[in-house]
């Protein structure tokens, strides 16, 4: 929400941003963005439920021209204020709600579809207030039924520096698995490939670094690592500010991508990928993975080889990138022009 939307809009002249949303650590100051910071909440509690009451009261205090709307636990409340109050909505839809909550972990196998069918029942009521949709991913245009030809792929990529330079440590083979914790996201597998690649090379390091949502996922993951002191966990309990990440893949060697198969990742683009290919660090993935291709195409990183001996070999030898891979930042300009369209 800083870093790619409030960075893009405030080059707009005389446009003051709100950012409402849970703290984050290490963001800088900024001349006109203002932050106004939740309680943190449990995924599953009365006061997660009672939380789009508290963004309301506070989105009537400051009577914004615009608002921005990046949850589906917003919807309902946002669109009360429009009718009321006639402020212009922007859904930016980062998931398939639906097929994120009914196919992964994140709620008990019972709930999952019921909690998907009401997202989506209210995507789909609220979807006549909304004066415009931003997609995260190109799929979602295909996906969505509700979108009423009022959106704008918008893709979730990277926003690191012009002269970001990565600068790895030459003792070690740093591998790096960040963003979302879980075992859909492939953190199993990366642990799995990390151990094969280190029976050959003592010299394999991997640093997995972001945020575990789910208790037994968290505990599965310190159990898989503990007798493992060439895996190091970097955050996991708590959100990771995003410069830590870019500097984790300042120091890496190969990012690891790679998500099992399952209804609600088909198709995706991870934005690690987008952040992996601007920072000029190889990838590490398998053939099966939507994006496999890409990364073949553009020489940015190997398919994984169950002969992991093969794998060392070439990741040792290969080299990558001999070109920039384009396309793969923040696009911020798409946003400016679509909030200056419905605020002149």
């Amino acid at each position: 929400m800083f870093e790619k939307m409030a960075i893009s809009l405030s080059e707009i002249p005389d446009t003051s941003i709100t950012i409402i949303g849970q703290p984050s650590k290490s963001i800088p100051a900024h001349a006109n963005i203002q932050f106004i910071t939740l309680p943190e909440t449990r995924r599953l509690s009365l006061g997660r439920i009672f939380l789009p009451l508290q963004v309301a009261f506070k989105v009537l205090k400051l009577k914004p021209q615009l608002l921005i709307v990046n949850t589906h636990e917003l919807l309902i409340v946002s669109s009360a204020i429009r009718i009321l109050f006639g402020v212009k909505i922007i859904y930016d839809i980062r998931e398939n709600y639906y097929r994120n909550i009914r196919y992964s972990e994140a709620f008990i196998a019972p709930l999952r579809f019921a909690i998907a069918a009401s997202v989506r029942l209210k995507e789909k009521l609220t979807s006549p207030l909304i004066n415009h949709f931003i997609l995260a991913e190109k799929v979602y245009q295909e996906e969505l039924t509700f979108l009423s030809n009022k959106q704008t792929t918008i893709e979730n990529k990277a926003a690191l520096h012009t002269h970001f330079m990565r600068t790895p440590d030459p003792k070690y083979i740093q591998l790096l698995f960040s963003g979302t914790i879980s075992r859909s996201t492939g953190v199993f597998e990366a642990i799995r490939w990390a151990h094969l690649l280190h029976q050959f090379d003592e010299n394999i390091r991997l640093t997995i670094i972001g945020f575990c949502a789910l208790n037994d996922v968290r505990k599965e993951l310190e159990y898989a690592v503990k007798d493992k002191p060439f895996i190091s966990l970097i955050g996991t309990t708590e959100l990771v500010p995003h410069g830590e990440i870019v500097k984790a893949i300042k120091h890496s060697n190969f990012g690891i991508v790679h998500y099992p198969t399952s209804l609600h990742t088909y198709r995706s683009m991870p934005t690690k990928l987008y952040e992996y290919m601007a920072a000029g660090l190889p990838i590490l993935t398998s053939a099966d993975q939507y994006f496999a291709q890409d990364v073949v195409n553009q020489n940015a990183g190997l398919l994984w080889n169950e002969n992991s001996q093969t794998t060392l070999a070439s990741m040792k030898s290969s080299t990558f990138y001999p070109n920039p891979v384009p396309g793969v930042h923040w696009e911020g300009e798409q946003l400016v022009s679509l909030v200056q369209s419905l605020v002149p």
